[in-house]
C-alpha cells in the first residue's frame, strides 16, 4: 500500500431538498490500496459514489484526483480521467457478447469520430483492433477468456458481475469503483471477487468499494471508512473499525440483533 493521496473528497455535501444525504464528508483514497465505504442503509454511500463519478455535483466540497479538481466534470470525462465504477444494478448489454460488452468499456481511450466511424478509416480499424485485443486480455484477467463469445445475458449471475468489472477494467483506470459488488452472490462467487479484487489491486489499480457483506469487507480491505446518516463516523483499518463503538452501534450491532 503506497502513500499516494489518488483521490481526496473534501467536505462533501449533497442535498436533496431538505435531506443531507451526505454531509461534509472527508476521505482519502491512497494508491494501491483497497478502501471501503461501509454504513447502514441510508448512510449515504451510493450517493457519494455518484458525486465522486460525476453523476451528482455536490451541494458544497470538491473531489481532488492526482491533485486535479474534478467536482464539475461531466461522468465520460470522469472516465477519461482515470476513474471507473460498476453500479449497484447490473448494466450490460444482454444481447451482445462478452467480448462486445467489455469491448464498450475500451471506447473511453480511444479518438474515433463520426468521420471515422462512417467511412471505416485506417485510424478506426487500428482503433477497433486495440479495443478487441484490450477486451480479450480483460476477459482472461478476471478468468472470462472462455466466456468471450457468450452472450452476457446467458452468464450465470456471479460472472455478470464480473463482467462489469472487466468492463470497468478496459478504460484502463487508475481506480475502480464496485458499488456492492458482493449483492446476490454465493460463497464460491465472493471468493472469486476476492481473488478478482486482490489481482486488480496488485496490478497497480486502486480499488474502492461500498459493500455490505461485512465479513467479506474486513477480509479484504486495507482501508474501511464508515458512514451514518450521511457523516463520516469513523475511519480507519479493518481491526479498528470493528471494535469502535460508533460503527457497532450504527451498523454492526443492528446486524447482530437481526
Amino acid at each position: 500500500m503506497g502513500n499516494e493521496i489518488l483521490l481526496k473528497a473534501e467536505k462533501i455535501t449533497m442535498q436533496f431538498g431538505g435531506l443531507k444525504a451526505v454531509n461534509e464528508v472527508d476521505m482519502e483514497i491512497r494508491r494501491g490500496e483497497i478502501h471501503a465505504l461501509i454504513g447502514p442503509n441510508g448512510a449515504g454511500k451510493t450517493t457519494f459514489f455518484n458525486v465522486v463519478s460525476g453523476i451528482y455535483m455536490p451541494t458544497s466540497g470538491q473531489v481532488l484526483f492526482g491533485g486535479h479538481d474534478i467536482t464539475k466534470l461531466k461522468p465520460h470525462q470522469v472516465t477519461e480521467r482515470g476513474i471507473a465504477r460498476t453500479f449497484q444494478n447490473i448494466q450490460l448489454f444482454e444481447s451482445m457478447s462478452a467480448l462486445e460488452n467489455v469491448m464498450i468499456g475500451h471506447h473511453a481511450r480511444t479518438n474515433s469520430t463520426v468521420l471515422g466511424t462512417m467511412f471505416h478509416t485506417k485510424k478506426m480499424r487500428e482503433a477497433e483492433w486495440k479495443c478487441y485485443h484490450k477486451a480479450e486480455e480483460m476477459l482472461e484477467f478476471v478468468g472470462l477468456g472462455c466466456e468471450k463469445e457468450t452472450l452476457a445475458g446467458s452468464l450465470p449471475y456471479g460472472k455478470k458481475r464480473i463482467l462489469e468489472i472487466a468492463r470497468a477494467l478496459a478504460s484502463e483506470p487508475e481506480i475502480v469503483m464496485l458499488d456492492e459488488p458482493c449483492a446476490g452472490m454465493n460463497a464460491s462467487e465472493s471468493n472469486e471477487l476476492a481473488r478478482t479484487i486482490y489481482k486488480i489491486r496488485d496490478s497497480g489499480i486502486t480499488v474502492l468499494l461500498v459493500e455490505h457483506d461485512m465479513r467479506f469487507v474486513m477480509e479484504i480491505s486495507d482501508m474501511v471508512t464508515v458512514l451514518d446518516h450521511g457523516g463520516k463516523i469513523c475511519e480507519g483499518v479493518p481491526g479498528k473499525v470493528m471494535h469502535d463503538p460508533l460503527v457497532i452501534e450504527a451498523y454492526l450491532g443492528k446486524e447482530d440483533e437481526e
